[in-house]
């Protein structure tokens, strides 16, 4: 059973549980949200054409077990400058303090490649020692950029090495982040 718990605009509001939770996040207009809806089997995070639409952290229990978070989008939102630093330092903030987060997953747009937004993240997490897995997104859309930035994670040491592929609409490349989290 999914069920969604809210809505938070900081981290000291979200609920003082012990699931272990699997956060998703990315540049706006990624694909967060159908990503998790294609991963849960329903609608349940709101999806938009408009970037910067996830602007709370969401939390959606799984079966009593564990929780998806659903991280608000950087990097392209066209929002006020002093928004977009709040938004950073809540992300941060819910990476450093929680420790029920068990993976993070970056979502990279397979068309476009990882941006320096991407890559700062990356760095982050890899100083602050939080567990990560790239999973590009869209694979079933044409590529437009040629020249991208190639990620492995000899260069990252808190980075999983397998990078996924998935595409939400097609429903491709779903079933390895179901297991990773343990959602049959």
């Amino acid at each position: 059973m999914i069920k969604f718990v809210g809505a938070f605009d900081t981290v000291e509001s979200l609920p003082k549980t012990q699931f272990p939770e699997y956060a998703f996040v990315g540049r706006s207009n990624v694909g967060k949200s159908s990503l998790i809806n294609a991963i849960v089997g329903e609608n349940v995070a709101r999806t938009s054409n408009t970037p910067g639409r996830t602007q709370t952290l969401n939390l959606f229990n799984i079966d009593d077990r564990l929780m998806l978070v659903d991280l608000p989008g950087y990097g392209y939102a066209r929002v006020a400058r002093a928004d977009a630093l709040r938004w950073l330092h809540r992300l941060e903030q819910y990476l450093i303090s929680r420790r029920q987060l068990r993976r993070l997953f970056i979502l990279i747009d397979s068309r476009i490649g990882a941006r320096a937004s991407d890559l700062d993240l990356m760095d982050f997490c890899d100083v602050n020692g939080i567990a990560y897995q790239i999973v590009y997104t869209k694979k079933d859309k044409r590529i437009r950029e040629k020249s991208q930035t190639t990620l492995n994670h000899e260069n990252h040491p808190a980075m999983v090495a397998d990078i996924l592929e998935t595409s939400a609409e097609k429903k491709a490349g779903i079933e390895p982040i179901r297991d990773i989290i343990g959602i049959k």
